[in-house]
């Protein structure tokens, strides 16, 4: 395949016959000399032979001394010329070096990205001239790339980017062109009949299969896969001021849809993907914007001892009142948030609000607060949790830590100590959707655990079949057994709580008690059952005040 910058060669070739680049004064007195050595020449030469033959007299000693300056300045003239001549090419081979350094990357031989777009623009000005054709633009990015980068080193990564651009090479028609934009991204531009699309596709797929083949790097083997956005010039917009620029937005876009949707694959633009490419961009600069003005508060789900009914304690969810979207739920801007790499922040300032509202209930009412497994790889969330319960004067004893079973196999020595940290301050700790396959039971003797929740998909199941109450019949004795109290998910209906009822003994949450509410509803309803601190409170004063009654009391 051709990699030749659009336009260099001939660019190259009109260079050798610009006029600037032979001296025209120097030739032409080198010019004037010659003629006039020939002249002196003509004028001493007989005179000297005149001499040597022993016939006549020699020239005239000006004439000779003429000649003598006209030979030296022709001498002088022809070497001064071969100089000139040579820092002529020299300068042009600079300026071709330069020339093409600035239109390939250094590092793979490829073009760059200020080559590749007017390429891209030329292609498809003929494709639409001639008709019966288009252009196919993919962007391939490597998966996972600063990872390799970072735990082999700069030269295994480079060694790998030139690999790379070597196999994409041998894999394209010999009419297209590779590109690396930066980094670990490159393009690839080529023509295709839009009746035979499936050519593509075979390529896209080649790619993929060469990328994955292992790369020998500093005596091992290492391994990658590419995620591949394509767009075709069919796809344009009618007028397009930048046809380039717009095909690489829209391969871009693809390549994105493409990592979120599994990577090591390729996708085809389609329009939605822009409107979807944009929702997120908004979600994102809402969330972060959202943080800013405190729109991330806390809503609460009642827990019950399923078997008395009785109110024990809230888990806290976490709510996002955006003033655009409405209120938003966890599942939706959670995971945005883990990625933007703010998780941490919306969530301490979401539990201190919530240790600032607990602190109003009944003291015997407990507060649950789920961690994300990001806080979990913090060595320092510990002691910013503990400082926030400093602040808000929250009795550690009634907290309630939840963290999920995937942590356990991210790190267990450092949740090993944390759980120890908070554990040594007061604060339980429960494991939040046990039953999806990552805890194992020495796990469980491990840590010092207080309770285990068993996952909301077991319970939504148990009505159903008769072996989802045997899974749960047998965590509630795996409970019972290791003296951990049990929580269940996702109590929706009556039948459901009588069915736990049946199998043991529970704590319950879930839609069938109230769904979540806020701080202010949470409140009213308490201080309506007298269940705030203030009246418990008034109420133990009363109860202390009051006098004792004796059987011998005629009151009595």
């Amino acid at each position: 395949m051709d990699d030749t910058p659009p336009g260099f060669n001939d660019d190259r070739e009109s260079r050798v016959k610009l006029p600037e680049e032979r001296d025209i004064v120097a030739l032409g007195i080198i010019v004037a000399a010659v003629i006039m050595f020939i002249g002196h020449a003509g004028a001493v030469l007989p005179g000297t032979v005149r001499v040597m033959l022993g016939t006549g007299s020699g020239p005239a000693g000006y004439m000779v001394s003429a000649f003598l300056l006209n030979a030296a300045l022709v001498i002088f003239g022809w070497r001064r010329y071969r100089e000139l001549m040579a820092e002529v090419r020299e300068r042009r081979a600079s300026e071709e070096e330069a020339r093409e350094l600035a239109f390939t990357d250094p590092l793979t031989g490829s073009l760059n990205r200020r080559s590749i777009v007017p390429e891209v623009d030329r292609l498809i000005a003929e494709t639409r001239a001639q008709g019966g054709s288009a252009v196919a633009f993919i962007m391939l990015d490597l998966d996972h790339f600063k990872q390799i980068n970072d735990l082999n080193g700069h030269r295994a990564g480079d060694t790998m980017l030139i690999t790379m651009a070597r196999r994409v090479r041998q894999v394209l028609p010999e009419t297209a062109k590779l590109a690396r934009l930066g980094g670990d991204e490159f393009a690839c531009v080529m023509r295709y009949d839009p009746r035979d699309p499936a050519m593509i596709d075979r390529i896209a797929s080649a790619i993929i299969s060469a990328g994955r083949q292992p790369f020998e790097v500093a005596g091992g083997e290492l391994a990658i896969s590419l995620s591949l956005g394509i767009a075709c010039s069919s796809a344009l917009p009618d007028p397009c001021e930048n046809p380039a620029e717009e095909m690489l937005h829209m391969a871009d876009m693809a390549m994105y849809h493409a990592k979120k949707n599994g990577r090591n694959r390729y996708d085809w633009f389609e329009a939605k993907m822009e409107r979807e490419l944009r929702m997120r961009a908004d979600l994102e600069n809402g969330i972060l914007a959202g943080i800013a003005r405190g729109e991330f508060v806390p809503f609460y789900e009642q827990q019950v001892d399923i078997e008395t009914g009785e109110l024990t304690g809230f888990e806290m969810l976490a709510r996002w009142q955006s003033p655009r979207l409405g209120l938003v739920t966890p599942d939706r801007f959670i995971p945005v948030a883990e990625e933007l790499g703010v998780i941490a922040e919306l969530s301490e300032s979401v539990i201190a609000q919530a240790l600032r509202d607990a602190r109003e209930w009944d003291p015997r009412l407990t507060l649950a607060v789920n961690i994300s497994p990001v806080q979990m790889r913090d060595p320092w969330f510990a002691q910013r949790l503990l400082k926030l319960m400093a602040e808000a004067r929250f009795p550690a004893e009634r907290l309630e830590i939840e963290i999920t079973e995937m942590c356990l196999n991210e790190n267990i020595g450092l949740v090993r100590s944390m759980v120890t940290s908070l554990k040594n301050q007061g604060v339980s700790i429960s494991l939040d959707d046990f039953g999806i396959g990552y805890a194992t039971l020495a796990q469980l003797r491990a840590l010092p655990f207080d309770r285990i929740k068993i996952d909301r998909q077991f319970i939504a199941r148990l009505s159903r079949t008769e072996d989802t109450a045997n899974v749960i019949s047998t965590i509630a004795s795996i409970g019972e057994g290791m003296n951990l109290p049990v929580t269940a998910e996702g109590i929706e209906t009556e039948s459901l709580r009588d069915s736990l009822r049946r199998i043991g003994t529970f704590k319950g949450q879930g839609y069938f008690y109230g769904k979540p509410e806020t701080a202010e509803q949470v409140r009213t309803r308490l201080k309506s059952e007298a269940r705030l601190a203030a009246d418990t409170a008034a109420n133990d004063r009363a109860t202390h005040d009051a006098p004792a009654v004796h059987a011998a009391d005629p009151a009595a």
